[in-house]
């Protein structure tokens, strides 16, 4: 069993930024696909960004050009570099390891961008 954290959330002004972080359990951390996702209520849950263990990334165009995904193999850690952001941006942000059939997600962690 793989435990997912998220941590980095919080309340941000429009055009401000925020660094989420994602810690996952386990030693084979660099193999697994990692992801973030994002949910509001009512909506279903979207894709944000992801990148493989070899470190090719991919963003929805939301979101391109302003956030940044990355890891740290050593860290066991995946880290969303969140900057522009903007009132749209307010979601529960989930992040996803996957290995296969293997599919782990965090608990989520509030984004809110308000004046």
């Amino acid at each position: 069993q793989v435990q997912v954290v998220e941590s980095g959330g919080g309340l941000v002004q429009p055009g401000g930024s925020l660094r989420l972080s994602c810690a996952a359990s386990g030693s084979i951390f660099r193999r697994y696909l990692m992801g973030w996702h994002r949910q509001v209520p009512g909506k279903q849950r979207e894709l944000v960004a992801a990148i493989t263990s070899g470190g090719s990334t991919n963003y929805a165009d939301s979101v391109k050009g302003r956030f940044t995904i990355s890891r740290d193999n050593a860290k066991n850690t995946v880290y969303l570099q969140m900057n522009s952001l903007k009132p749209e941006d307010t979601a529960v942000y989930y992040c996803q390891s996957k290995l296969g059939s293997l599919d782990y997600w965090g608990q989520g962690t509030q984004v809110t961008v308000s004046s």
